[in-house]
């Protein structure tokens, strides 16, 4: 499960950046920011992986 819930961070991350910089380019703020904080929710849940992953060797 593990692989599957790295993939959908992964995914988070990428298409969250993708959608910060798309607003940006047109001038909309509040989508930019809902894209920023997408893809930070992906970077925390990659984190809570990583986390899990060093505990279980």
């Amino acid at each position: 499960m593990s692989a599957g819930e790295r993939a959908k961070a992964k995914a988070e991350q990428v298409v969250g950046k993708t959608v910060r910089k798309a607003a940006h380019a047109m001038h909309k703020e509040t989508l930019a920011a809902k894209g920023a904080a997408l893809e930070t929710r992906g970077r925390l849940r990659g984190a809570k992986e990583r986390a899990k992953g060093s505990f279980k060797r």
